[in-house]
């Protein structure tokens, strides 16, 4: 299929965006959210540690706090320095510990113990904002108002010309205007292992990437060859 890249349109045609989803579906037909967790109580967890850290190391980290806590009364009831010890290796542990505790805690008083679906009731929660609840409500519930932006999603959204913001609220507003909705969880996985496997921060992969002939980008970051 031939598709105009659009190298000099702020805003890319319907007709590339959904060559760029083809592409990146037959690339990856098996991506998926790589945060390992059995509940919603532990997704939301895990989400919380991700924050300013590597899905590998929150996966390293989460077997021993969810054996230390196997319920989210006893998250809501833990000991705050013991608890810091344990998620220690995903940073900020100390903000990241209160706000499992605190939002386990509200979960409990509020919620009856489970997960809410509304991105509301969410956003109610200590330190959840619309990225953690993205995750949730499309992991959990197929829900979907708007599409998670993580650095990954973030730096190939602008690579691709999908956006020239760089706040992750106005990258989400240019992507939910520019995806098909049915497409909203999908895209963020498929740019999300995209991002780990070709697209890297750095050096780039060009030469091996599905998208390197429709990419406005492509040969261009860090003055490839």
């Amino acid at each position: 299929m031939e598709v105009q890249t659009p190298r000099n349109e702020l805003t890319p045609t319907p007709e590339y965006v959904a060559e760029l989803i083809t592409r990146l579906r037959a690339a990856y037909p098996d991506a998926h959210c790589a945060l390992d967790y059995e509940t919603p109580i532990q997704l939301l967890v895990a989400v919380i540690l991700s924050a300013q850290c590597t899905d590998e190391r929150v996966n390293l980290t989460t077997p021993g706090l969810f054996a230390r806590y196997p319920t989210i009364e006893a998250l809501a009831a833990a000991d705050p320095a013991e608890m810091e010890a344990l998620v220690r290796p995903t940073g900020f542990y100390r903000n990241k510990a209160r706000h499992i505790r605190e939002t386990a805690a509200r979960l409990l008083a509020v919620y009856g113990g489970d997960v809410p679906p509304e991105m509301d009731a969410l956003l109610t929660l200590p330190g959840v904002a619309r990225k953690t609840a993205n995750v949730v409500r499309g992991e959990i519930y197929g829900l979907a108002d708007g599409v998670t932006v993580d650095t990954h999603v973030k730096r190939l959204a602008g690579r691709l010309g999908l956006t020239r913001e760089t706040d992750p609220v106005k990258v989400e507003r240019d992507l939910i205007a520019l995806i098909p909705r049915e497409s909203w969880i999908e895209i963020a996985h498929l740019l999300i292992w995209h991002g780990r496997r070709v697209c890297a921060a750095r050096k780039p992969h060009c030469a091996a990437c599905t998208l390197n002939d429709l990419c406005p980008s492509a040969f261009v970051v860090n003055n490839q060859p």
